[in-house]
C-alpha cells in the first residue's frame, strides 16, 4: 500500500518573497557587445524557516523515495569520526543568534553565565561513533514548480544536492551528489530520512532554509570578458563611479544557472570528466547572500538589514567554504546524468 506524496502548493512559502533592487545602470548602454553574453541566474534566498520535504530548501528535509538507498559516503565508514554532534551545533547557533538579538551596555558580556557553561560543554570536537558508512545531509531541495527558469533534465521537476559535512582531500570541499526527480513518481516518501550522527566541519551543515527564487539577468565576471572590453569598462568606472563587478555582473548568494562568481582565480578550463564535454553552471552555494562590496544585491525587502551578525538575513544559512569563498558546481553540457564537477571561488 503505497503513500501519495503530500500535495505541494506554489510558491513554497506564505513569507515575504524577495526582490532584486534594479541595476544602478543598464551596462548595455554603453557596452552593448555585452548583450548577447546576459544570462538568467536564480537567486534563490534562503530564509530561516521550518521546510517539510514538499517545500524548495536549503538544510531542509528531501522528498525522497523510500525505496531508494540513501547516499553515504565511502571515506567514512566509522566506527566513529572526530566531529561534533549536529544537534550541538544548532543549539550553538541558536545560543549565540539570542545573544546578537538581546539588547546590552556596552561592557556588559554577550553570554549569560548559562550559556558560556553550555557552549563551553558542546564546543569541541569529540570522537563520536558513527555506525555504518555515514550518511550525506540534506543540502537543497529545488522545485521546478517555484524556479521554472531550472535548467533540468526533461521530464524532472526536482533537483535534491546532498553531500559529506567533512572535508575532502581533493578540493577541500564537502563530497557532493545531485538527484534529479519526477516527483509524481514519488508516491512512497522516505520519513524520517537518514541523519549522520557526527558533522565534520560545522560550516558544512546548513540551518534549515526557505527559499524564495527569483529569476535576475547578470553578465559574465570581468576575469571572463576580453581583455580589451575589460580595459575599457575599467575605463569607464573611474569616470561614472559605477562598480561592474560588485554591482553590474554576477549576483551574489546562492544560485542556480547564471554566470560563475569568478574571484581569487582567473577562469580556468573545465570538462566533463566522462564525456570531455564542456561544463556549465548549476549551482552556487554561498554564505553571504551579500556584502559590502556588493550591498546594491541586497533585497528590497531586507533594506534596513545592514550588519552581518548570525542573526541577520545575509547569512542565515551558516554556510562558509574556505575562507568566505563560494562552492560551485558544474554540470555536464551533453548530459545532466555525467559526474558533476565541484570548483571554489
Amino acid at each position: 500500500m503505497t503513500r501519495p506524496t503530500p500535495p505541494r502548493t506554489t510558491p513554497s512559502s506564505p513569507t515575504t518573497p524577495r526582490t532584486t533592487p534594479p541595476r544602478p545602470t543598464d551596462i548595455t548602454t554603453p557596452f552593448p557587445e555585452l548583450t548577447p553574453l546576459a544570462r538568467t541566474t536564480i537567486r534563490l534566498h534562503p530564509r530561516s524557516g521550518a521546510p517539510t520535504p514538499t517545500d524548495s530548501s536549503l538544510g531542509g528535509p528531501l522528498l525522497w523515495p523510500a525505496q531508494e538507498p540513501w547516499p553515504t559516503c565511502p571515506d567514512h565508514t566509522g566506527p566513529w569520526h572526530l566531529g561534533r554532534a549536529p544537534e550541538d551545533i544548532h543549539q550553538e547557533r541558536r545560543i549565540l543568534r539570542e545573544a546578537w538579538s538581546r539588547p546590552r551596555t556596552p561592557d556588559e558580556d554577550l553570554l549569560t553565565p548559562d550559556e558560556r557553561t553550555t557552549l563551553d560543554r558542546i564546543g569541541e570536537a569529540t570522537r563520536i561513533p558513527q555506525d555504518g558508512p555515514l550518511p550525506l545531509i540534506p543540502v537543497l531541495q529545488l522545485y521546478a514548480a517555484d524556479a521554472p527558469d531550472l535548467p533540468r533534465p526533461p521530464g524532472t521537476d526536482l533537483l535534491q544536492l546532498l553531500w559529506c559535512p567533512f572535508d575532502h582531500d581533493e578540493d577541500y570541499l564537502p563530497a557532493a551528489e545531485l538527484r534529479w526527480r519526477t516527483t509524481a513518481d514519488v508516491t512512497d516518501p522516505l520519513t524520517p530520512t537518514p541523519r549522520p550522527a557526527v558533522i565534520g566541519n560545522d560550516e558544512y551543515l546548513p540551518e534549515p532554509c526557505l527559499l524564495h527564487p527569483e529569476t535576475v539577468t547578470e553578465y559574465p565576471a570581468p576575469h571572463e570578458l576580453p581583455a580589451s572590453l575589460a580595459d575599457r569598462i575599467h575605463a569607464w568606472e573611474d569616470q561614472t563611479g559605477f562598480h561592474y563587478q560588485y554591482d553590474l555582473s554576477v549576483a551574489p548568494g546562492t544560485k542556480a544557472a547564471g554566470h560563475a562568481p569568478w574571484s581569487f582565480s582567473d577562469p580556468f578550463p573545465m570538462a566533463c570528466a566522462e564525456c570531455g564535454a564542456p561544463v556549465k553552471p548549476l549551482l552556487t552555494l554561498d554564505g553571504n547572500e551579500w556584502d559590502g562590496g556588493s550591498g546594491s544585491w541586497r533585497p528590497v525587502e531586507d533594506a534596513g538589514y545592514t550588519g552581518h551578525h548570525v542573526d541577520g538575513p545575509a547569512c542565515e544559512t551558516r554556510l562558509s567554504f574556505g575562507r568566505g569563498y563560494c562552492m560551485q558546481i558544474y554540470v555536464c553540457t551533453a548530459s545532466y546524468h555525467h559526474p558533476h564537477v565541484q570548483n571554489m571561488q
